[in-house]
């Protein structure tokens, strides 16, 4: 059973392998987890207990936590936004549309123009 202060990997989820340590019981299926994963309710079914516990007040913050894990803080992030690389943008070359009647005429004219060829191409072979 999970109480207070237990020690838990997650096996579930986006932070499955990382420790946790349980600062609430919310009710018999879920308990509030905190430490190297994200500060979240989760399913007791998702954790395997480690067999060990820490000394965390319930609700404690999110650096004593890490302390009581013996774990540094991570980088917080910054407002600000990096600067973007420029990459090359492919050119958008958009189609003429033609309308029924033109794309006809032209079909036309290359068919004749191709029966002129081969009637020159046949007149010569001829003779």
């Amino acid at each position: 059973m999970l109480t207070v202060g237990s020690i838990c990997m997650k096996i579930a989820g986006r932070d499955a392998g990382k420790l946790g340590v349980v600062l609430d019981i919310i009710d018999n299926t879920y308990v509030l987890l905190d430490g190297e994963v994200r500060r979240k309710k989760c399913n007791i079914l998702h954790l395997e207990p480690m067999g060990k516990s820490v000394d965390v007040k319930k609700n404690a913050t999110h650096a004593d936590v890490l302390k009581a894990l013996g774990l540094k803080e991570g980088k917080k992030k910054t407002g600000k936004k990096k600067d973007k690389a420029l990459r090359p943008r492919s050119v958008n070359v958009k189609k003429k549309y033609t309308s029924p009647k033109k794309a006809k005429a032209e079909v036309k004219k290359k068919v004749k123009t191709e029966d002129k060829k081969v009637k020159t191409s046949a007149k010569k072979t001829k003779a």
